[in-house]
């Protein structure tokens, strides 16, 4: 069977080269570039040498090796300084990278090119992020500006585990985040950076057109247009994403395919109306290079994100193939795509749009390779109502299948699964498809002249219209199904069952049915844990008799409570529980688990509890320091222990207590604050 599938070998270089990098990222210390390169070497070599079954073992590890120096070279080559503790009241000075308005009243500045008062240029950060409130100067990309700023360390992940924010900001190389205490002032342009014209340019589009269509839905069509969705409100993107159509704010392979698709179709159309050119010249490939142009001006214009990126090296092959006389469509373009992006940006590989989006590319070029091969889906031929009818039929299949596709990784890292996303992409994709995308292009094309009040408007009937869909479906009884997080080794089984299953095609294929079951059949075995605190210890949770999660502390807003409670499937927390709920005061909670009625767990605020809760508790979780002296219980985690660990996880069994922190789940990685802190021998916290 494996010799039969002689031609979709190639298919699993890019699968081997993402394990390369998975295996770089799960791995607890940091992996030196130059041994991997030299291994990479060697089994290159191997391959060149080697006949036989060992020849193909060779590749295997080349592959796996290059993944593995990939990853490793990319994360030295945006090492880039990083700070360890919330800093008092700064005077920095730089230069806009990027501006995120999110009111008139509020935005956010990406800052690089920095000076802080009293920090030397090799303690710098490469980049800052910075949230400002106060009202100054107009601020542009590209502005040189001075303000007053507390910067904090890039936070990592609010539970083992979990979501890990200071790995995506080493690879962009974002050592701080914090907030201006004044208001920005524009000091100057600056003068040795081409990138300010395209990002003012787009800066300057979206204040055009929100000035023109307010509201969501004029932050809609910035959103379509620049790729910028700061200015939607929460509870519109909550909509979007319970209706299982937030896909369509971001510019990614399906606004890309629609905005070149619609130049392509457009041109060859016009063109083939002109006999004289249409019999004589290949209008085809013209209207291929027309498409490709489009699609390098949206990719400028959407600000040429990882999404967009890869959108774009997808299309450029596909139309590259129709220069070619080529079929476009292949697995072998997803393959080549994936393997691209992969060796440029490792990074990419655990981010939820690349997972979503090849998962979804791979599962519809899978079903219609067979859709072809078979013939029972054929597309141009046949009356008007037969074209309409193949279309509805297509429109359903892709988002079954795309909805199929994605729904498990929706759920991984979301916690949720779009119950009725096959309903609302029926009605929601033809409508962008046919109506938003093609006015979109329209208000391009009018931008230059200021006419585009009108192909505007264009689109936010349509934006209109589909919002309405969303908050129709988003009330149907069921809409937002709460999944509790899965773990990561359901995730490995999962996506290696569905790579069996999609990439070969023959009977063994199914195969991968049983990796995948076995994964979901794992998830089910997998205890939550009953105590959690956060990095500062002001925030803490608890199991319930019922088995729900008591949140303790931190406001309705808190980031660590909304990450504790969608990670646990519940819309609320339960505050209301009696049974197996702690008893707080002001100086802290007592907490005895239902499971276990003899344990006693004292959740300490201030310093006074400390003497009677080290006395009588088997377990001291405190926000204070203890020095020490807390030595009665059988585990004390004190606001030391969270300054050197993050936040922990614990679990209650009948003989032990097990503990997990974040510092023991990111390791000695060049993005993990808490090895970074060690390095530092700096142990007091702030």
């Amino acid at each position: 069977m494996l010799v039969a599938e002689r031609d979709r070998w190639a298919l699993w270089v890019p699968v081997l080269t993402g394990c390369g990098i998975a295996g770089y990222f799960a791995s607890a210390a940091e992996w030196p570039a130059w041994p991997v390169l030299v291994c990479a070497a060697v089994a290159g070599a191997a391959v060149l040498l080697l006949h036989g079954a060992a020849k193909w073992l060779a590749i295997t590890a080349l592959c796996i090796a290059l993944g593995l120096a990939a990853a490793a070279v990319r994360s030295q080559l945006v090492s880039a300084p990083a700070i360890t503790a919330e800093t008092r009241m700064l005077s920095l000075s730089g230069r806009v990278d990027k501006v995120e308005r999110f009111s008139p009243k509020e935005m956010r500045l990406t800052l690089s090119t920095l000076v802080i008062e009293g920090w030397t240029p090799a303690s710098t950060p490469a980049r800052v992020r910075v949230g400002v409130r106060t009202r100054g100067d107009d601020v542009r990309p590209g502005n040189l500006v001075s303000l007053r700023a507390v910067l904090m360390p890039p936070p990592g992940p609010s539970v083992p585990g979990g979501y890990d924010f200071s790995r995506h900001a080493w690879f962009d190389r974002l050592g701080a985040v914090g907030f201006a205490v004044s208001a920005v002032k524009v000091t100057g342009q600056a003068a040795d950076w081409g990138g300010w014209r395209v990002a003012r340019w787009r800066d300057d589009i979206g204040r055009r057109l929100l000035a023109q269509a307010d509201g969501d839905t004029g932050a809609m069509a910035v959103a379509l247009v620049t790729g910028e969705r700061a200015g939607m409100s929460e509870e519109t993107l909550e909509t979007l994403r319970v209706a299982g159509i937030a896909h369509l704010l971001a510019i990614s392979g399906m606004n890309i395919a629609m905005m070149t698709g619609f130049v392509f179709v457009v041109v060859r159309f016009l063109l083939a109306c002109l006999p004289g050119v249409a019999l004589r010249y290949p209008i085809k490939r013209w209207a291929a290079v027309a498409a490709l142009i489009a699609g390098v001006f949206y990719l400028l214009m959407s600000g040429a994100t990882i999404p967009t990126q890869r959108a774009f090296i997808a299309s450029t092959v596909v139309f590259v193939g129709i220069l070619l006389d080529r079929v476009a469509i292949t697995m072998r373009l997803v393959g080549i795509t994936a393997l691209l992006l992969l060796l440029l940006t490792p990074e990419s590989l655990l981010s939820v749009s690349f997972q979503m989006s090849f998962a979804a590319v791979v599962a519809l070029v899978a079903v219609y390779e067979r859709a072809r091969l078979s013939g029972w889906l054929v597309a141009g031929k046949g009356s008007v109502l037969y074209r309409l009818w193949i279309y509805v039929v297509a429109v359903a299949v892709t988002s079954l299948v795309a909805g199929a596709a994605t729904g498990f990784f929706a759920a991984f890292h979301f916690n949720n699964f779009a119950s009725y996303g096959l309903l609302t992409n029926m009605a929601a994709v033809p409508l962008m498809g046919l109506w938003i995308m093609p006015w979109v292009l329209v208000l391009f094309v009018a931008l230059p002249f200021g006419l585009e009040a009108l192909p505007l408007q264009m689109v936010v009937w349509g934006n209109d219209l589909t919002l309405l869909i969303a908050r129709l479906v988003a009330a149907l009884p069921g809409a937002d199904l709460r999944i509790p997080a899965l773990p990561d080794l359901t995730m490995g089984l999962v996506v290696a069952g569905g790579l069996w299953l999609l990439l070969w095609t023959r009977a063994w294929r199914w195969w991968g049915l049983a990796p995948m079951m076995a994964g979901i059949a794992f998830a089910f075995t997998v205890r939550p844990s009953d105590i959690l605190i956060d990095e500062r210890g002001k925030v803490a949770a608890v199991r319930g008799a019922a088995g729900n999660l008591i949140v303790l502390g931190g406001g309705p807003k808190s980031f660590a409570r909304e990450t504790w409670l969608r990670r646990d499937a519940q819309l609320q927390n339960e505050e209301s529980s009696v049974e197996g709920k702690p008893v707080c005061d002001s100086l802290g909670c007592i907490y005895q688990p239902a499971r276990h009625p003899g344990m006693r767990i004292a959740l300490v605020r201030v310093p006074d509890a400390l003497p009677d809760d080290c006395a009588k508790a088997d377990i001291v979780i405190s926000a204070v320091p203890t020095f020490n002296r807390c030595r009665g219980p059988r585990v004390v985690i004190d606001r030391f222990d969270l300054w050197r660990g993050g936040a922990h996880a614990i679990w209650l069994d009948e003989d032990n207590v097990r503990v997990r922190t974040v510092a023991q789940e990111q390791g000695t990685r060049p993005w993990s604050l808490y090895a970074r802190r060690t390095a530092e021998k700096s142990f007091k916290p702030q």
